[in-house]
């Protein structure tokens, strides 16, 4: 009966293994970041690079999540895995690492094996026991496989941009056509020639146009629609932050800060608590 049951257990554990492992190969990336919570500065011990290392040296493509990346990623954040190292409390005298592969949504897709040392020095036995839990994705047989649903690009801001401009132009064209029409009809009361009417309506044109193009907001960002929340760029474009839904109505979380971004009134707030204080900004964001 306890060999049947070992049998059973083997079972599950290599289908829950091999079910993570596609659901792995489903995406592009890893994004590490800049900084775990557990450590106290930007890329303590050394930590964080040798993550970025081990994932490249193991076939995943990885980064540090403050490099610039890769144009499909910085448009869909959905293709890539943040890697999370966690310090796993317990055991006297340990470190033990585990490293937790998580998606846009916030769910945990795949979790390492802890790797553990009784090693003292804080650099030397971080870099042993994360060496160690990386077995677990050493020998997982990483292969992407690109997902449809996953690889769904959204529209650029810049075409979002200019689509618009050309629909209050048009808009704008039609409403001179119709002022043209009127002027039209004036002239011939005053006989004044047609052509003097069709050229200052052109010029009116001309000036909508310009009108339009200068009221563009530089500082204008814009909401991309990510799973979970939204990827908010600027006009260049460039990706600025990542806000994820806090269960509150027009309260967002920012990726990777101690921040928030929330509504109050007509207008977009950013409060992000610096050292022992609280900076806030309006910006604007159009969704």
């Amino acid at each position: 009966m306890n060999k049947l049951r070992y049998i059973v257990m083997l079972l599950i554990i290599g289908q829950t293994t091999l079910s993570a492992q596609n659901s792995v190969n489903d995406y592009k990336y890893i994004v590490i970041p800049a900084q775990y919570e557990f450590l106290k500065s930007h890329d303590q011990y050394q930590l964080n690079s040798l993550t970025k290392f081990l994932f490249n040296k193991y076939g995943f493509t990885a980064f540090i999540e403050d490099e610039n990346l890769p144009e499909d990623l910085s448009q869909n954040r959905c293709l890539a895995l943040k890697s999370n190292v966690e310090e796993v409390k317990g055991g006297l005298l340990k470190t033990k690492l585990q490293i937790n592969l998580i998606d846009c949504r916030g769910r945990v897709v795949m979790s390492s094996k802890i790797g553990e040392t009784k090693i003292k020095e804080y650099k030397k036995a971080y870099s042993v026991a994360l060496r160690q839990a990386f077995e677990t994705y050493q020998f997982l047989n990483y292969k992407y496989k690109p997902s449809e649903k996953l690889s769904t690009v959204t529209t650029m801001p810049s075409e979002v941009k200019e689509s618009e401009a050309k629909k209050e132009i048009e808009r704008l064209k039609k409403e001179v056509e119709a002022l043209k029409e009127k002027k039209k009809e004036s002239a011939k009361a005053v006989s004044v020639p047609e052509v003097d009417v069709v050229k200052s309506s052109e010029k009116e044109v001309k000036i909508i146009k310009a009108v339009v193009e200068a009221k563009e907001d530089t500082n204008m960002l814009y909401a991309q629609p990510i799973d979970n929340g939204f990827q908010i760029v600027n006009t260049i474009p460039e990706k600025v932050m990542v806000l994820f839904y806090s269960g509150l109505k027009d309260v967002f979380i920012v990726e990777g800060k101690d921040a928030i971004v929330y509504k109050k009134g007509t207008v977009w707030v950013l409060a992000e608590n610096v050292g022992a204080s609280l900076k806030s900004e309006t910006i604007t964001i159009k969704f």
